[in-house]
């Protein structure tokens, strides 16, 4: 009986928080949807861990990501958002209304989904860089280079995206070292090419992170050649980890679509799963652009696609 009491019933129901999840709020409650939104373990995102956001629009002087994303959550609240700060951990999508449950006892039906749960960096698991997070330990380029103009950095993978923001530091910084563990590149081969010719890449085969170097904030890298075991220091302010994205959508396996790394796959120009009423917004489903206002973009987009299915639904359409 208890169990009975616990279950709630909502329109739209929003897994995870950061741009995605809370321009969904937004939109959703503004249509006076009443939306039910679970911040997750991390709420606020992976805006959480960085500190100043130069390129989200209406912020001329840039902004902490921390701030901004209170800003979110203030603005969601004040259109009448309910926010719980627990984790969802468990979803049914067999059947509508569909069945989540939390990590607070609660079990909720939902008739629709908006599913913004994020994407997380990975790292290599030193312990000096998680504390230099942020003070000049990045996990992503076109975010953070700007501020590194003019200056040294190291940037770690050996993929396309590890090429591809080599490439973008290229243009700003004086000088990118660019460790690969391996003795080849796996990007593809015209971004090799590129990566090879750019005069300012400094591409270091067989060389793997030992520590990152720095108090307060970054002054150098340590390294060591595999093949010789040699170890030396990187004179660098900024240090850049490229070693992919690994996407927080695990407990929606079996039940939507998604690609061999995770990602949920969504219909051409919407943000719609393969389970009516169920939608995919910011990096969760993006593994392309992974930028807060493309997040925010498809959160807008997922909350008027779930208004416009309910009101379907309310129509028998």
């Amino acid at each position: 009986m208890s169990d009975q009491n616990q279950t709630e019933k909502v329109d739209v129901l929003i897994i995870g928080s950061g741009p995605a999840g809370y321009t969904a709020a937004v939109y959703a409650a503004r249509a006076e949807l009443k939306p039910l939104l679970y911040a997750g373990y991390q709420p606020g995102g992976q805006l959480m861990i960085t500190t100043d956001v130069e390129n989200y629009p209406g912020y001329p002087e840039g902004i902490m990501g921390p701030k901004m994303m209170e800003d979110f959550r203030k603005q969601a609240e004040r259109f009448g958002t309910e926010i719980r700060y627990s984790t969802v951990t468990e979803v049914d999508f067999s059947k509508r209304p569909f069945i989540v449950k939390a990590d607070d006892d609660k079990t909720i039906e939902a008739e629709s989904v908006i599913i913004s749960t994020g994407a997380s960096a990975k790292w290599l698991g030193l312990e000096s860089e998680q504390r230099l997070n942020g003070y000049g330990v990045s996990a992503c380029a076109v975010c953070d280079g700007y501020f590194y103009k003019g200056q040294d950095v190291a940037i770690v993978g050996g993929g396309d995206t590890a090429a591809e923001e080599a490439l973008y530091l290229s243009k700003l910084c004086n000088k990118v070292y660019m460790l690969v563990r391996k003795d080849h590149l796996r990007a593809s081969v015209v971004m090799q090419r590129r990566v090879e010719q750019a005069e300012n890449i400094e591409l270091m085969y067989n060389h793997e992170t030992v520590d990152v170097l720095g108090e307060n904030e970054v002054t150098g890298v340590k390294v060591l050649n595999n093949q010789t075991q040699e170890e030396k220091e990187l004179t660098v302010t900024g240090f850049f980890v490229a070693i992919g994205h690994k996407p927080n959508t695990d407990i929606f396996k079996g039940q939507l679509d998604m690609d061999e790394t995770g990602y949920l796959i969504t219909k051409p120009d919407s943000t719609a799963t393969n389970v009516e009423g169920v939608f995919a917004a910011g990096d969760a489903q993006d593994k392309t652009f992974r930028q807060a206002v493309t997040a925010a973009g498809t959160g807008c987009m997922a909350a008027l696609e779930a208004e416009r299915f309910l009101v379907g639904r309310e129509m028998g359409g």
